[in-house]
């Protein structure tokens, strides 16, 4: 596994006492950090501990100081090193499920979906496999998706859906969580399909929770979907399976995004932000307003802006 090189953690009183003792003990070169109780350095390594209670350690030397310090003198507890061990469904065969596209006005919604098991978990554990949004180069997108698509045993699935689709499904289904789930629900049949391939097959399917209820993805799964349990959790990027899931969505946005631009002669901005709203101004001055539903998400604010069209009044969200 590659060594740690930033670690973060809460500590106790009692606990930030024990390590600013053993930092002064062991001669670590002490500094003032805006808003840190303390600050020490030494060999590569930076302890900052904030007035929030909140640990930082930073540099090369940080996986030694945390498995062999931290963890045993101050936190009284082993976890570096045996995260597989403490938590064995991290080994677990199983599903990921994210998207991409979903807060971008222009471009389509791509959802993608990965089956893992231990042995491709355990090759992917140097490999820099993370949260897209933690990545912020298209070229190592790319590289990151074309190796989880050529890993030996690994089953993937995309669903893109193109702006015209899109705009269809807002206006039948009236929500972006209901095309979300069925997004999700139509990737996960899809890999289910490679089940006697799986070696193991999958336990379990793990997304993002993105509705308000669970219930929103699990009344769209499909036939061969209700076979496996589904896991909705917050932070879901976090497990590898739905990091490289969210890789390979975000690989499929950027490129469909880059191939649209050709075809219309212009560049078309990821994201909402006032770059969107001049495109689509511009979108609309060299091929017409009717043409706008082929590359965007009609119901996003940024059509009307673009067209000149008074916005409704926003309305204040509220937990039900």
């Amino acid at each position: 596994m590659k060594p740690l090189t930033s670690y973060t953690a809460k500590l106790n009183d009692a606990q930030a006492a024990a390590l600013e003792q053993y930092l002064r003990a062991n001669d670590f070169v002490f500094r003032d950090v805006p808003y840190a109780r303390f600050a020490g350095e030494k060999n590569k390594t930076n302890v900052v501990f904030y007035q929030s209670g909140k640990l930082v350690v930073q540099g090369k030397g940080t996986h030694e100081f945390v498995e062999f310090v931290l963890e045993p003198e101050i936190l009284k507890e082993v976890k570096v090193g045996y995260e597989t061990v403490l938590n064995p469904d991290l080994l677990l065969p199983r599903l990921g499920v994210d998207e991409s596209g979903k807060g971008d006005f222009f471009g389509p919604l791509c959802v993608a979906g990965v089956y893992v098991n231990e042995k491709i978990i355990t090759e992917w554990q140097d490999a820099g496999i993370k949260d897209s949004k933690n990545i912020s180069s298209d070229k190592r997108i790319y590289e990151l998706a074309e190796l989880i698509r050529t890993t030996r045993g690994c089953f993937t699935s995309v669903v893109p859906i193109g702006n015209e689709a899109y705009n269809r499904l807002y206006q039948k289904m009236g929500s972006v969580n209901l095309i979300l789930a069925w997004g999700h629900a139509r990737v996960i049949e899809n890999l289910l399909g490679n089940t006697g391939n799986m070696n193991p097959p999958p336990v379990r399917a793990i997304s993002d929770q993105f509705a308000a209820t669970k219930t929103t993805v699990e009344k769209a799964m499909m036939n061969l979907g209700r076979s496996v349990e589904l896991v909705q959790r917050h932070k879901a990027e976090e497990d590898i399976a739905v990091a490289a899931a969210s890789i390979l969505a975000r690989n499929e946005f950027v490129t469909r995004l880059a191939a649209m631009g050709r075809n219309f002669g212009m560049r078309f901005p990821k994201g909402a932000s006032a770059a969107v709203d001049a495109a689509a101004k511009e979108f609309i001055a060299k091929h017409g307003v009717d043409n706008l539903p082929k590359v965007s998400k009609m119901h996003f604010r940024t059509a009307l802006r673009a067209q000149g069209l008074p916005e409704p009044p926003k309305t204040e969200w509220r937990r039900k």
